[in-house]
């Protein structure tokens, strides 16, 4: 690693590489093809960064383009990389749609060495002419297994590595395999270094999954409950849209600090309410599962599926925005009873911690936690056991009878 890096890094309280920063290092510096794979929230974008960045020559115009699936992954990875090319003198802009494009084409003309971006915003740029890829040594496909899955996306990434250099360095990162990952010579002619360290990586948290039976007609009421508990901030995924704005309005007329993340939204609208997240300034995000793919958020507490996801490559990804880099989170699966055991069945292979969970008197329990709290109580109020030699025994009272009056209505009876 270059010493500028080696000493940012120790500034900034790291105290050693993750797995999948330590075993891709060498093999992208030695310029090969990698396909990168490791769990959500593992270091993967600075696993890429750091030995690419080496590789980049200062004031020699674009020689590294990252693509994304989302306008805020491809923030947040500008984000990181700008941070740390400007250590060694490397200027790095981000190409988004939702963005200004006028601002775009103003921050090309001063050739930025690292271009980061949306794949359609970066070819429509090139079909301008603003943006030229000549020089580029390096490409990242970040989110590969997203962003190869879909037709249209494979064609515009090819699109805009066909104004490439035809033998560039091909770099692929995901956190989930994916059957297209074994066609890679079939659409760019390579076979990549597969390097999965998903066995090896402890980097994650303890997660913790909830199932909570709860019909449609309720889930707005349990996303009520579920945002008085305590620290309680989360990004809240829905299927679709319509349904995503209707729950909004009603957590708005609740008074909830609440926002949207979708891809219909102005970028800087959705910038303000990642922040104000982060910050917890807002408890929930509501968001689809486009506008929130590989979204960062250090130390959310929680993930909240309104709509249980299909597969389980989305449930990994949705997951994996909580729990990151150690810290602990939970997954609340929100379901009638017959989502939930279609969810069970899904998921049954999988290692996850999955349990019913409750909302008790304004805290979660699991199913142990709560059977443990009933045992607690019935305990505390179970009587004391006395054995007979030593009960008391009872006094009888000294009354003494009127035997003179036995029989007769008592005073306050007369009339």
């Amino acid at each position: 690693m270059n010493e500028k890096f080696k000493h940012y890094f120790k500034e900034q309280g790291f105290a050693e590489l993750t797995p999948i920063q330590q075993a891709t290092q060498e093999a992208l510096q030695a310029g090969e093809n990698v396909l990168g794979i490791a769990p959500t929230g593992s270091g993967k974008t600075l696993a890429y960064a750091w030995p690419l960045l080496e590789k980049v020559m200062p004031g020699d115009g674009t020689q590294l383009v990252v693509m994304a699936p989302s306008q805020e992954l491809a923030a947040q990875i500008t984000d990181v990389i700008r941070e740390w090319g400007k250590l060694i003198g490397l200027n790095t802009i981000s190409l988004i749609g939702g963005a200004n494009i006028k601002r775009q084409i103003e921050r090309l003309k001063k050739h930025p060495e690292i271009v980061v971006g949306t794949p359609g915003r970066m070819l429509q740029l090139i079909e301008q002419r603003k943006l030229r890829l000549h020089k580029v040594i390096a490409a990242v496909i970040d989110e590969a297994d997203e962003m190869l899955q879909e037709k249209e996306s494979m064609d515009t990434i090819r699109d805009i590595l066909s104004h490439a250099p035809s033998e560039i360095q091909l770099v692929f990162f995901s956190a989930t395999k994916t059957p297209v990952f074994n066609e890679f010579h079939q659409w760019f002619g390579i076979e990549p270094q597969v390097i999965d360290v998903s066995d090896q990586d402890i980097t994650g948290g303890q997660v913790t999954h909830y199932l909570m039976e709860t019909p449609t007609r309720k889930r707005v009421d349990m996303l009520r409950k579920t945002a008085n508990l305590p620290e309680m901030h989360a990004l809240v995924f829905f299927k679709q849209t319509a349904t995503l704005e209707e729950v909004y309005q009603k957590l708005q007329h609740h008074h909830i600090p609440v926002a949207m993340l979708s891809s219909n939204g102005r970028q800087t609208d959705r910038q303000q309410a990642l922040a104000a997240l982060k910050k917890g300034k807002l408890t929930f995000i509501l968001t689809t599962d486009i506008a929130a793919r590989g979204i960062d958020i250090p130390g959310l507490p929680a993930v909240i599926n309104y709509d249980i996801p299909k597969d389980q490559t989305t449930y990994i990804h949705r997951a994996g925005r909580t729990g990151r880099m150690g810290a602990p989170g939970a997954v609340l699966n929100l379901g009638n009873e017959h989502e939930l055991r279609n969810f069970k069945q899904l998921m049954d292979q999988s290692k996850l911690d999955i349990q019913n969970g409750i909302l008790y008197q304004g805290m979660l329990y699991g199913e142990e936690a709560m059977a443990d709290l009933d045992l607690k109580k019935r305990r505390q109020h179970r009587k004391p056991v006395v054995k007979n030699e030593e009960q008391p025994k009872k006094k009888k009272k000294n009354r003494k009878r009127n035997r003179k009056n036995k029989g007769k209505p008592s005073a306050h009876k007369k009339r």
